[in-house]
């Protein structure tokens, strides 16, 4: 395994294979939380921060428990419980450090329990037999790739919000044309390679 193996994981993950704009997970929160930046920023670092430990967390467990032990069929339940074991460790930190950002996600901090960009991860690295080392950078450039996502279009909402948009296109519908166009535009780093 080379640094190139893992950068061209890394770009992977965060541009080509967007887990919002091409894989369309986590589309809850995406568009649940996408209302400001900030906030989007800081669900996002709190998405990588889970995303990283629970790929790492789930690569071990996989290999050294599951696999030895033929316990495979239990992978599911068994990140699930690894990710939400994280989430709450993310709110009850989130809560005593910033209570702001804490109240700013509100319901969305425990949803990304079930957000299924998150679980998708570990199964994925789990079906493309990673090692350790890639297994994080791929959690890292996922989550990282999220992380733009949501970013982009809060800002992209920002804008809205102070445009005069007609009144059919007002709401979700012009929010879902803004990710479709989005989605579109990551299509173009598809063609990058290293």
């Amino acid at each position: 395994m080379s640094n190139n193996s893992l950068i061209l994981i890394i770009v992977t993950t965060a541009l080509v294979n967007n887990v919002v704009l091409s894989q369309f997970l986590g589309i809850c929160s995406f568009l649940g939380v996408s209302k400001q930046i900030k906030t989007s920023a800081s669900l996002g670092g709190a998405v990588i921060f889970v995303m990283a430990i629970s790929s790492a967390v789930a690569n071990l467990l996989y290999n050294f428990i599951l696999e030895p032990l033929h316990l495979e069929y239990l992978e599911t339940i068994v990140f699930i419980l690894v990710i939400a074991a994280l989430v709450q460790m993310v709110e009850m930190f989130l809560k005593k450090t910033s209570p702001a950002i804490y109240q700013a996600l509100g319901i969305f901090l425990p949803l990304i329990t079930t957000n299924c960009a998150v679980l998708g991860v570990a199964i994925q690295n789990v079906q493309n037999e990673y090692t350790f080392a890639e297994s994080v950078t791929a959690g890292v450039g996922t989550a990282v790739g999220y992380t733009i996502a949501i970013v982009l279009l809060a800002g992209i909402r920002e804008r809205i919000d102070e445009s005069s948009i007609p009144a059919p296109f007002r709401g979700a519908p012009v929010v879902l044309l803004s990710a479709a166009l989005m989605a579109i535009a990551f299509m173009g780093f598809g063609s990058l390679s290293l």
